[in-house]
This record gives structure tokens, C-alpha cells and sequence, in this order.
């Protein structure tokens, strides 16, 4: 042509080639475009949609957020994009690839691009759609992976409770709440009892099982705002929420008395075991918290001198 631009020809055989979605519509929200690729996956052919009203053709397109999202690029005159993270999709097409990864419906992303006429007044908008259902298959299965990596490095290998790192940051996190709301929390460090004659008798191997069989049943006597933590070796703790003193010996005495009527098994044979526990509550006076951890300590070591198999509530130091 005279002025270089391309002949119309060929800007239509482009159109009806790429392997993206084009639509084009004017200031009434009539469709002006619609290039092969949105005639393959909608099932609705050019000739039937061209010159409809946009809603009227697809009344199941999200209207309310689409027209404000047109309405910006025209009276911004600038493009806008989102993505299939920020919104699946815009059209419900279904795509080609296999459904294992769980996705029935093609992701996509979107731009919205101003078209201009001669006096540089918007006249239409320009809207692409890039199937990103491989992208959004891909980053699921990696964000999955993420996330079990994430959670074993928080997690004891053993026993599959939480580790000492990721219970010291709850204790630490919940401390501040506790503090911020004055809402109560307890502690209980629990320790298996005598659990070096079990190493020295029955090996290695029965010890670990031992371990496990208590984490078993200590988790299994918790709500899920409670959590669980290895600390080391036989030793455990039990961080509890909102709750108080006395509430935390229930939940202690519950755990120990499921310990000592659920021996461990170990090679078909029973392993008898007990568990010393010691509570404590957060104590707060004024700017000052108390030592939660060695207030628990110190109760766990009164129940493991007072003779083992039984809990012990740190009783709050005299006022002065």
C-alpha cells in the first residue's frame, strides 16, 4: 500500500494464524474482531458474533468486571493485562491437554490493548487471550513441591511432628499474641521415662518405635490450634493456645494416661511405657513475661524427681 502499512489481506491471514485468542469491540461493547482461535475453542463462528453486543453473544462472561476493566483502558488510553493467577479465565473454554493435572478449564491470560483513531481518541479495545494452561499445570505441580519442602523442613523426621526450630518460633509468635490480646497460653515438655533402659535392653530400633508411639498418641489428644514439637531426643513439647493452667493439666493428665494404657509394640511384643509431663502457664506482670520454657522445665523436672509417671503444673512465684 501507498502509506507502507501492510494490505488488509494480510493482517487478516496473521489474525486467523496466531495461536491466540483476538477480539476487538467498539465504544458499544459490540464485537468488531474475532479471529480464528476464539472460533476453534468457542464453537461460535465469526459471522454469527460480529456486530453482537458483547454480553448479548456471551452472557456468561463476568460483565460487571470486564466493562470496568474496558472502561479503564479507554478513558486511561493505556493497556492493562491479567493473568490466570488473578483470574482462571475469562472465556470457559475447555483445552487440549490431559486432565490429570486437575484443570477441566483453559487458563488464561489477558491484555487489553486501546485502539486509536486519527485524533488519538480511543475507538475500540483489543483484547488477547494466551492459553496458559501449561504454565498454570506446571506452576501448581511446582508450588505443590514448594510446599512439601517447605513443610518437611518444619517437620521431625521420626516422628513427623514438628521440629525444635519450628517450635520455639511458635512458642516465640504465640508469646506476642498471648501478650497483645491477654489471652492465656501454656506449655507442657513432656519426657519419656526411663527411656535409656529401653535403648540398652531392646536396641535402637525399639527406642525410635517408642518415640513414635508417643508422638502418636500426644498428637492424637490435641486440637488442631495446638501444636506439637520434638524437642530432643525423648522429649517433646505441646504448645496450647488460649489456654490456662489448669486447662493444661486436663489436657496433660489425658495425654499421660493414653501413654500408660497403650504400650508401645515393638517386634510383636509390648513395650510398657510412661511419660513425665510438666505445665506451665504464661505468667505476664506488666512489661515482664515469664520464661515460659524453663517455667515448663522446671515443672517437668519436679514430676521426673517426685517419681515419673505424672504432671506437674508450675504454680506462679509469689506476688512481693
Amino acid at each position: 500500500m501507498a502509506d507502507g502499512s501492510p494490505p488488509l489481506e494480510l493482517l487478516e491471514f496473521v489474525l486467523n494464524r496466531v495461536d491466540i485468542g483476538i477480539l476487538t469491540v467498539d465504544p458499544q461493547m459490540r464485537i468488531v474482531m474475532w479471529n480464528h482461535f476464539l472460533e476453534a475453542h468457542s464453537g461460535r463462528a465469526a459471522a454469527d458474533v460480529i456486530g453482537k453486543p458483547l454480553f448479548d453473544a456471551f452472557p456468561e462472561l463476568p460483565q460487571s468486571w470486564l466493562t470496568r476493566k474496558i472502561k479503564a483502558v479507554t478513558v486511561l488510553k493505556n493497556f492493562s493485562f491479567t493473568s490466570w493467577r488473578q483470574r482462571p479465565y475469562l472465556f470457559k473454554f475447555r483445552h487440549h491437554r490431559p486432565i490429570t493435572g486437575g484443570i477441566d478449564v483453559m487458563r488464561q491470560d489477558c491484555t487489553f490493548v486501546p485502539i486509536f483513531d486519527g485524533n488519538r481518541d480511543v475507538s475500540g479495545v483489543c483484547i488477547t487471550i494466551v492459553d496458559a494452561t501449561e504454565t498454570c499445570m506446571y506452576q501448581t505441580k511446582l508450588d505443590e513441591a514448594m510446599a512439601v519442602i517447605a513443610e518437611q523442613s518444619v517437620r521431625d523426621v521420626l516422628t513427623g511432628a514438628y521440629n525444635r526450630r519450628k517450635l520455639e518460633e511458635q512458642i516465640a509468635a504465640e508469646i506476642v499474641r498471648s501478650v497483645r490480646y491477654k489471652r492465656p497460653l501454656s506449655l507442657l515438655m513432656l519426657d519419656i521415662d526411663h527411656f535409656k533402659r529401653v535403648n540398652d535392653s531392646l536396641g535402637h530400633l525399639a527406642g525410635d518405635e517408642v518415640i513414635r508411639h508417643v508422638a502418636r498418641i500426644a498428637g492424637s489428644s490435641l486440637r488442631k490450634s495446638d501444636l506439637l514439637g520434638r524437642y530432643g531426643g525423648e522429649e517433646f513439647g505441646v504448645l496450647l493456645p488460649e489456654v490456662a493452667g489448669d486447662g493444661a493439666v486436663v489436657v496433660a493428665e489425658r495425654i499421660r494416661n493414653s501413654v500408660a494404657a497403650s504400650p508401645a509394640s515393638f517386634e510383636g511384643r509390648g513395650v510398657p511405657v510412661t511419660i513425665s509431663i510438666g505445665a506451665a502457664q504464661l505468667r505476664i506482670n506488666g512489661a515482664v513475661t515469664s520464661n515460659l520454657m524453663a517455667d515448663a522445665d522446671e515443672a517437668l523436672y519436679a514430676s521426673k524427681k517426685s517419681g515419673r509417671n505424672r504432671v506437674t503444673l508450675q504454680q506462679p512465684a509469689a506476688e512481693p
